[in-house]
Order: C-alpha cells, then structure tokens, then sequence
C-alpha cells in the first residue's frame, strides 16, 4: 500500500492532512493484525454477563474447591449460592453449564446468543465469542452434546438439515393409516416401549413384538438404532421368545453395566424382563457382549422366582449412586415392589408402595429431576400405568413425586397426578442422556410412550400392521403449576429435522363459519401452532380445529374458555371405527387455565396420530384416529359467537424413514 501526496506547497493544512493519514495507515494496519490474530472483547450485556459468570466461577472454585451451574429461565441458580448474585442486566437468558474441570457459559441478549468458557477464560486475552462462529473452547469434561444442548435451551441450538422434498410423499407402499414419523413395526403386532440407552454415541431401543399375531401369543424384543431419537435403523428381533423353556419375553429394562457387577465384562447390557409360562411371571435376566445387537440367557434364570403372585412383571431398573446399589420397580397388582441387587442377579425386598383405586399397576418407573429447573429442589418421581376409570378418564400413565431414601419411596401427596390426559398413552418409560452435564439430566429427561389403549387395541383397523405406534420421544421436565410440581413435557428437540417450511397467519376471527386465508395442510403429516384468545367483544366460549377427510370430520382439537380445558374428540361414524366403541367416542379434556388470556396449542398429526400440547405441555392429549378417506384439510372454528385466532401456523413434517 502507498499513498501519494500532490501539494502545491507545504502549509500547516497540509501537514495535519498528512498526519491524518498516516495514522489512519497505522489504524489500519493494526486492524489488519487484530483481525489476523485475535479479537477485542465484544461490548454488551451479553459479554458483560459472559464476564461477571467467570468472575463468580473463579470465587466459587476457591471457595467451595467446585464450579456451579446456572440457568436465569430454567431456575437454577446453583452458581449464586456458592459465589453470590449474577448481573443478569439485559440479558434475556444466560446459562452455565460445569463439571469437575471446568464450564462454559451462554447468554442472549436482544440480537444474539454468545458463549464463554472456563478454557478461554484461561487464555491470555479472554473473550467471548458468537455462538456457532467457530469450535467452542470447552474443558473435556463437558461433551460436544452438552453444548449443543445449552444452547438449544437458548434457542441458538445446531442448525438442522431441511429434509428432502421426497420425504414428504407418502412411501410407495404405505398404507393410509401408517404414520410417517412415528414408530410402527413394518408388519405384525406391537406394544410396550422399552427404555433406550446409549452406547457409542448410539441409541439403542426395543419394543415388544409379536410375529404370530393374531394366530400366536407372546412377545419378544425388536430392536431399533437412532442417533437422534428421530430416525430409526431396523435392528431385528433382539431377544427371541420361548428359547429357554421359561416362556416369552415381556417387558423389562436393559441397562449398561460399566463397573461389571453383574461380571459379564465391564460395558456389558444387561437386560432383566418378565418371562411368563402357564400363566406364572417370573424375571429373567439376559446379557449382551455387543453392544446390545444380540443377548444371551442367563443360566441361573429366573434370577426372581414367582413367589405367588398373580400380577408380578415389568421389572424397571436403575442405578442408585447415592447408595451405591441397583434399585427395581416392580408391579405388583395395587402395589409397586421395590428391590435391590449388588450385581443385577440378586435381589432384596426393600418396600412396597400400594394404592387402590387405579386398577392393576403396570410399567413402573422411578426417577429424579430438578422442581423448576433448581438443584436445591431435587424431587424423586414414581409412575406406573394405570386405569384411571374410576375417575372418568382412561388408562394412562399415574405419578408421584416425593422422596426416595434408599429403601422406601414416601410421595409428598397421596393423590396422583397423569402424564397425559389422552385416551392413548401407555407404558410409559424415561431415560436421560449421560453426554450431559448432571445439572442439565436434572432438568429434563426423555419419554416415550406406547400410543394405544388396551380397549381397543386389538380392534383397530390397520391391515399391514398391528398395536398402534409409539408417541414422538418428548423431553420432560417438573415445573411447578398451580402450586405442584408437575411434569410438563414438549416433543424433542430433533424432530424440528423433519419440518418442512412453515405459514404463518395472525389475527383471524373465529366465527361458526369459520375462518379464512388459513394455510391448507397438503398431506396427513403436519404441525399446527395455535393461539387463541377471548378478545374484547368475543361473546365465543368454545375454538376448535376441524380435522377433515373425504369423508368429513375425523377428529377435532379445541379449547373452551367457559371449562377452561382443551379437548380432544374423535368424530364420524366411519365403518373402520365402528368396532371401537365405546370408548374411541369419548371427549378428553386436559384443564389448563389461559396464560395472560391466551391459550397456545401446539399440535402433532400423523395420519392415525394426535399429539396436542396445552400451554407449553403443561398438559398433553394424545390419541389415535382413524379418517375415512383420504386427508383434506381442516376449518377453525367457533362452537358460537366469536373467538380470536391471534396466530396460526402450518408445518408439513416430513417421514423419518
């Protein structure tokens, strides 16, 4: 570079039009060398926030000899208790995340999320840097995955491919009830979930299955591979029925044995289910050196012989660190048994937790999470389905959250709750991801469930397949509403790879005529996103969505505001429905007051499928459908008088296969 000076004649003028320039040439060889090299920090409340959480990071490691966790929207607030008060100051959201070495960070303000890390904050100039600019500095005890969660809680998580235009056709071959991306057994019959676990940055899952049905009894366990709970690899039958003379093989869990207690070698799976001959339950224990591709039979099975009991199976295991031990949850007609092993093979009785009321317990499950997100709030859960007809609803999945001692689970309150208030979700199982920090597998779990009620279940009219389908895998969480602490849940983060380009209205009447200018779903495979209101002037009570065929209504979705409950109620009067009644007819209603005076409806469709989700999943409605004919839209509607529809969205989902 070189500059040229042309004057008549040296004056004072020209002189300091000299220095100007040369020292904009040094301005800028400067910036050439900063931006070769390293950045100035960047200015802002996020940065700030970014600094002042290094700053109590340090104190809380040379007080209390450990980093803290953070969370401004999700309550946690682990950090301030060890160090003192953040300043949050315009910032909308801030998180830290730590383990035993170290931590990151990440705070959003008003334009963008940024991220700091205990490993920059180390580096000679400390910065703070835009999320997802360049590789996150991180120590190696918080994985690529806890990142990515963190910021996924920011809203600032991995951009995800958009699926292939060919995936949102129907599959040549499927039929008009398959669903697209929900898991169906390619033929034959399917029911129970069995929880997933991770291995090799792999999900390994398993559902029972039958491949003789309707002419043969019993179940066996059929494997599927995900890397994201969202796509699916066909695995094949992984636990074949009636092998070793003890009978089928029913539903149980699989853990991963890291430390070789069961002495099956150190990373074997171990899995323990009820086996059933003539009638009698009994569990057995099973054991894979691959990974969980192929297992073989123990040979002191049963490891629990039936001690007379007619209802005695689902055997639930967990790890419980704190007192260094295996615990089951075991259904035991009214009660739930719990028990206790060293090494996966032997089993002590602790307790029994016992209610009445909820018909036969089945599929227990026992786990921990963070009320609100808080650490200081830790609270144990224990669920089971159950049938809930003595309360006017249907089967479904019942829960408890108090305190678990090593010995005996005691519920801070005798009544229960429901994970779902639909008439199809069942056998409900939970797992968390062990990439995470322990904070962040205290805030959220996974769940799936089995979608179909046991009243219908062998009635439903699909030809190519049988059972029903699994629900979409959902994140869970406890957050306190109206007073307790509940389990709220939304679909998992990964199925937004399957969404295809969103529509967008705002501000439509709701009349009984309906309203106009709606996005029209083209296909049977979509999400809707609702927010409603009983506006000044609105003299409406009752909102719903329309769901429509060739043939007329196949379901409607709504809101009343008069009951203050959403609903689901599956309509017409097809012949392939016929056979399920009566309880494929009933309404289900799931009570969530509005929030501000608005109610949102996030809600999932899948050909046969309906997945609603009150007010951010603070309730939830799931069940099957069955159109007559082909899909051919929907209408938004008001029972009477008039409703706002304050935004209405439309997204084609895409298949996961």
């Amino acid at each position: 570079m070189s500059l040229r000076f042309l004057p008549s004649k040296i004056t004072p003028r020209a002189l300091w039009a000299a220095a100007a320039a040369a020292l904009a040439l040094v301005l800028v060889a400067v910036a050439i060398v900063v931006g070769s090299g390293q950045q100035p920090d960047p200015a802002g409340p996020a940065p700030e926030a970014l600094a002042d959480v290094a700053d109590a990071q340090a104190e809380a490691r040379k007080d209390s000899g450990h980093y803290g966790s953070y969370w401004l929207a999700g309550g946690d607030r682990s950090l301030e208790n060890l160090a003192r008060p953040l300043r949050t100051d315009g910032v909308s959201d801030l998180r830290a995340i730590e383990c035993a070495d170290g931590w990151v960070a990440a705070a959003r303000d008003a334009q963008d999320v940024m991220v700091r890390s205990s490993e920059q904050d180390s580096a000679v100039q400390a910065k703070a840097v835009r999320a997802g600019s360049a590789d996150i500095s991180r120590p190696d005890c918080v994985t690529p995955e806890a990142v990515d969660a963190m910021l996924a809680d920011l809203g600032a998580g991995p951009e995800l491919p958009a699926p292939a235009e060919p995936a949102f056709a129907r599959p040549d071959g499927a039929s008009a009830y398959r669903p697209g991306y929900h898991i169906t057994p390619r033929e034959n019959w399917m029911n129970d979930p069995q929880r997933p676990f991770l291995l090799d940055g792999l999900w390994h899952y398993y559902y029972l299955y039958n491949a003789g049905y309707p002419e043969e009894n019993g179940t066996e366990w059929y494997h599927l591979t995900s890397t994201d709970l969202v796509h699916w690899k066909d695995e094949g039958v992984a636990i074949e029925k009636y092998k070793n003379g003890l009978g089928d093989i029913e539903t149980g869990s699989a853990v991963v044995d890291y430390e070789n207690s069961a002495g099956f070698g150190k990373g074997a799976v171990v899995a323990v289910m009820t086996q059933q001959d003539e009638g009698i339950q009994r569990q057995s224990l099973f054991y894979s050196t691959d990974k969980g591709y192929s297992f073989k039979a123990f040979d002191g099975n049963p490891v629990m012989d039936n001690p007379g009991e007619q209802h005695w199976r689902d055997p639930k295991i967990i790890r419980d660190e704190a007192n260094n031990q295996w615990v089951m949850a075991l259904a035991e007609g009214e009660k739930i048994g719990l028990y206790a092993s060293a090494n996966l093979k032997e089993w002590r009785y602790l307790s029994g937790f016992e209610r009445q009321g909820l018909g036969i317990l089945e599929c227990p499950e026992l786990f921990q999470l963070d009320v609100d997100g808080d650490p200081a709030k830790r609270t144990w859960v224990l669920a089971a389905s159950a049938n809930g007809a003595g309360e006017g609803r249907s089967t479904g999945v019942a829960y408890w959250t108090g305190n678990w001692d090593g010995t005996r689970f005691e519920p801070a309150d005798d009544k229960h709750q429901w994970m779902d208030d639909g008439a199809d979700f069942y056998a409900a199982v939970t797992w968390d991801d062990p990439r995470l920090t322990e904070a962040q597998r205290m805030a959220s779990r996974h769940t799936v469930a089995w979608l179909n009620n046991w009243a219908y279940a062998r009635k439903l009219p699909t030809e190519d397949w049988h059972g029903g389908a699994d629900t979409v895998v959902r994140d869970i969480r406890l957050k306190t509403v109206s007073g307790k602490p509940t389990l709220v849940s939304t679909p998992t983060n990964a199925l937004k790879s399957l969404q295809g380009d969103t529509a967008t209205v705002t501000d439509r009447k709701l009349t009984p005529g309906g309203a106009g200018g709606l996005p029209a779903p083209d296909g049977g495979g979509y999400r809707l996103d609702l927010t409603l209101e009983k506006a000044a002037g609105d003299d409406g009570s009752e909102a719903k969505v329309e769901l429509l065929a060739e043939n007329g209504v196949f379901a409607t979705v709504g809101y009343d505001f008069a009951s203050e409950a959403a609903f689901v109620s599956r309509d017409g009067a097809a012949k392939e429905t016929a056979g399920l009644a009566p309880d494929y007819g009933v309404v289900r209603r799931a009570a969530s007051a509005p929030r501000d005076g608005k109610v949102e409806l996030t809600v999932y469709v899948d050909h046969s499928t309906v997945e609603v989700f009150v007010n951010g999943g603070e309730r939830t409605l799931t069940s099957l459908v069955y159109p007559s004919g082909a899909p051919t839209g929907l209408k938004a509607l008001t029972k009477d008088g008039t409703l706002t529809l304050k935004s209405f969205s439309y997204t084609p989902m895409a298949a996961a296969s």
